[in-house]
């Protein structure tokens, strides 16, 4: 696996996850670019069950990243809804890439996290594609 399939892959899921709203204020964010533009990210990204030092979990606590919303409400994302053998496939490819890397998972999650982000937000709205 490769870190551009794995970024896809990761990219997928989270935009799987919209349309999706704020509890508190309602807001609703149509699309992950929405979300991404119109909320604070907060804090690192958190590989919960790698933390725990679990690498194939039966039943997996997840990943998880999060952003405040306008009204200051914490939002999330995770990977809670993520088929079991593609998380697996993700974190054994974390695994080795952490080593090589020499990075922490939360490191590296991060870089994941923040290189979908550059890439949603690089692109063009899709309302702008004729303009």
């Amino acid at each position: 696996m490769t870190e551009a399939e794995v970024i896809r892959q990761m990219r997928a899921h989270l935009e799987s996850l919209f349309p999706k709203r704020c509890p508190k204020c309602g807001r609703t964010y149509d699309s992950l670019r929405e979300y991404l533009q119109n909320t604070t990210p907060m804090g690192p990204a958190i590989p919960y069950d790698v933390e725990l030092g679990d690498w194939q979990p039966q039943e997996p606590l997840g990943l998880a990243t999060y952003a405040n919303c306008r009204c200051g409400n914490t939002m999330g994302m995770t990977s809670h809804g993520m088929p079991l053998v593609q998380l697996w496939r993700l974190l054994r490819w974390a695994q080795t890439e952490t080593k090589r890397r020499r990075l922490t998972p939360q490191e590296l999650l991060n870089y994941l996290r923040d290189e979908i982000s550059q890439q949603v937000l690089a692109e063009p709205a899709a309302g702008d594609a004729g303009k």
